[in-house]
């Protein structure tokens, strides 16, 4: 991990609403007719939750027949918006950052003072870093260095948001020292950084990605240490 510049890894993982899921509260006779519709939340389609979500959602359906349960990945903005649709009772399953299901279940954040006590972790996933990249040869080489800039930070709705919007709390920015949050698409995000339309990219995902991937194919980059004191207590914070 030191050598990318990331900070320590979140975790993208399955969530329901309840000890017993919508599943498990309607029984259905093997090889019947019935049939149980299940939705799983995940994220933009050009990023990584839906993959995952329609590769959960092949491997359940190959054995329709025997269980009764059909699955179905919903695109969404993120995982903010999966933590309240699932709340809502208009998902089943949500894929979401161990980091917004803490604070969904805790009450903090968004969730201030309304913790959702009812959700469960289903299983995790995989590991997800905390990912900043900038152009190659722009003046950004450290957190302080994105104060007043254009970076792009995900959908309001999205796990990357409700984490920079941490992250920046934490470094105490306000009025001009906070950044200009640019909500692009992940495909969308590569050419605008290579053509100077913003001047940096946050992602949290999982590696080898992709993504990045692409990102460093389309132009030189460098990749922004997300470290030092605040983030520090940040992560000592919420362990």
């Amino acid at each position: 991990m030191s050598v990318w510049h990331f900070i320590r890894w979140l975790s993208g993982g399955l969530v329901a609403a309840g000890l017993m899921t919508a599943v498990a509260t309607r029984s259905v006779a093997a090889g019947t007719a019935d049939e149980i519709f299940v939705s799983i939340g995940t994220g933009e389609p050009s990023g990584v939750y839906y993959p995952v979500g329609k590769a959960i959602c092949t491997i359940v359906n190959r054995d329709i027949r025997i269980h009764g349960v059909r699955c179905s990945p919903e695109a969404t903005p993120g995982s903010v918006y999966n933590i309240d649709a699932l709340h809502a009772g208009e998902l089943d399953f949500a894929i979401v950052q161990s980091d917004v299901e803490f604070a969904a279940y805790s009450g903090e954040g968004t969730w201030l003072s309304y913790p959702f006590s009812d959700l469960r972790s289903v299983m995790p996933m995989y590991p997800e870093l905390v990912t900043m990249m900038a152009r190659a040869n722009s003046p950004i080489h450290n957190l302080a260095d994105l104060a007043g800039r254009r970076v792009s930070v995900g959908r309001r709705d999205s796990g990357t948001r409700a984490t920079w919007d941490a992250i920046e709390m934490v470094l105490g920015w306000r009025g001009s020292e906070q950044i200009k949050p640019v909500e692009l698409r992940t495909d969308a995000t590569i050419l605008a950084l290579c053509n100077g339309l913003i001047d940096a990219s946050l992602m949290i995902v999982g590696h080898p990605s992709a993504a990045v991937a692409a990102q460093e194919a389309a132009c030189p980059i460098n990749f922004v240490p997300v470290d030092g004191p605040a983030i520090d207590n940040l992560v000592n914070g919420h362990p």
